[in-house]
């Protein structure tokens, strides 16, 4: 099934959401290397913007820091913020913890979700749906099962899933089902999706896109990051940025995506005259 774009007079995802805007300003990001003692800048002036009611993807080779890019957004602890910033709707949350910017609506879809024994999925999701409620507007329990419910049929996911601790001895398919479900019951503003079609067959790539298409419309955005073009045949993106050497070295709509699939991300340096070494690890 062909992905879709949005389509403004179509709202696919429940309730009513303020548009939101979430901005990089020349984002230069370092780690420190724990056993070497050094520091190394990964991000190096990145710029981004994107609103509500778009999908972004940003494509790039290993060892551009697309990943740093995600969880710096949303405040990881150990990545370094030398220079630059990040708004959500013109506030700067660099300040802010992770709890923080999920409640603002935020959301990160890992790319190594972390198991979590003792807690179930279904005590999770309903714990998250609230913690962005305020106490007189908390989900009921009829509501969250109807609505786990419809998801869990939307994603080709059995109940039984809901009973099981988060993540553990989750197949890795499993797991990335299992954020996009997250995604779907908590309707986050904007979604930052960090390789969500790592190690995914064909059926569960569709099934995955599935979820994120479900969720298109004026009160969502997201922004993919993915090294291939496949994805993007499924979830097909309104702007795309490419990464290298950890800054955003070309924009474009879904052709560019296309065309990187066809002439590799070589090609695409040498077009645009870059003197950047293509690494094998990403950051």
């Amino acid at each position: 099934m062909p992905g879709l774009r949005y389509n403004k007079e179509q709202k696919l995802n429940e309730g009513s959401i303020e548009m939101a805007k979430l901005e990089v300003r020349d984002l230069h990001v370092s780690v420190k290397d724990e056993e070497s003692k050094s520091t190394k800048e990964i991000l190096k002036g990145v710029n981004l913007t994107m609103q509500t009611g778009e999908i972004h993807a940003i494509m790039g080779p290993n060892g551009t820091g697309k990943s740093t890019l995600s969880e710096t957004i949303m405040g990881k602890s150990g990545y370094h913020v030398t220079q630059g910033d990040i708004l959500l709707d013109g506030q700067s949350i660099l300040d802010m913890p992770v709890d923080e910017r999920a409640r603002r609506g935020l959301f990160l879809a890992m790319q190594y979700p972390a198991e979590v024994p003792g807690v179930t999925n279904a005590e999770f999701l309903r714990v998250a749906i609230n913690a962005r409620r305020d106490q007189d507007h908390q989900i009921s329990v009829m509501d969250f099962l109807q609505k786990l419910d419809r998801n869990l049929s939307l994603l080709d996911m059995k109940e039984s899933m809901t009973e099981r601790y988060l993540n553990e001895g989750f197949s890795g398919g499993e797991k990335k089902r299992n954020e996009i479900l997250q995604l779907l019951m908590i309707e986050p503003k904007i979604a930052i999706l960090d390789e969500i079609d790592s190690g995914l067959d064909i059926d569960a790539l569709k099934v995955v896109s599935k979820g994120v298409n479900s969720m298109r419309g004026k009160d969502f955005g997201a922004l993919i990051i993915t090294h291939y073009q496949r994805l993007l045949n499924y979830i097909v993106p309104d702007t795309v940025h490419v990464m290298m050497d950890g800054r955003i070295v070309k924009n474009g709509g879904p052709e560019l995506a296309k065309k990187l699939e066809a002439e590799g991300y070589t090609g695409l340096r040498d077009e645009l005259g870059l003197d950047i070494p293509l690494v094998d690890d990403d950051q």
